[in-house]
């Protein structure tokens, strides 16, 4: 159940979910091949374009602790795939994006702290330090020019490693 979102992406029906989903391929910090984890846009910015994501399970999630190493990534938002460069925010920038995200999406936001075991008391504030403090977000940047997308040389993808 849980690779079944990867498994959309790869029949070609990430478009089910709109722009509120992305296919964040990385490259394994210690094997040094793809690796692919689906996780919700928490919002974007409209200046560089860049895509906001939340690592729920903190800073030692897979993922997270991989982009810090290797931070040329690929994503695939619906049916468009794209290079770009991820990197970790400013813990006081984290805890902005988190009570933005919030106020967008409350019962998300609720249900995202009931399963990192995460308690709030729902208020903007609270919000603003469980994203400073216990949830570090990430800035995905897509780049312009066209180039190589991560790939591996034998093996599969695995989610998250």
């Amino acid at each position: 159940m849980l690779r079944a979102p990867i498994q959309l992406y790869r029949w070609h029906l990430g478009w089910l979910f709109g722009g509120r989903m992305l296919l964040l391929t990385h490259i394994g910090r210690a094997s040094g091949q793809p690796r692919q984890v689906v996780l919700e846009v928490a919002g974007r910015d409209p200046g560089t374009g860049a895509y906001h994501l939340a690592s729920g399970f903190g800073p030692a999630s897979q993922w997270y602790r991989n982009i810090q190493h290797t931070p040329q990534v690929t994503v695939q938002v619906g049916r468009r795939r794209m290079r770009a460069i991820a990197h970790a925010l400013a813990p006081e920038e984290s805890g902005r994006l988190m009570a933005a995200y919030a106020l967008r999406h409350p019962r998300a936001a609720r249900k995202l702290m009931r399963l990192c075991g995460l308690e709030t008391d729902g208020s903007a504030g609270d919000y603003y330090l469980i994203g400073r403090d216990h949830i570090p977000f990430v800035a995905v940047i897509p780049q312009s020019r066209p180039g190589p997308e991560p790939t591996r040389a034998a093996g599969t993808v695995s989610p998250d490693g």
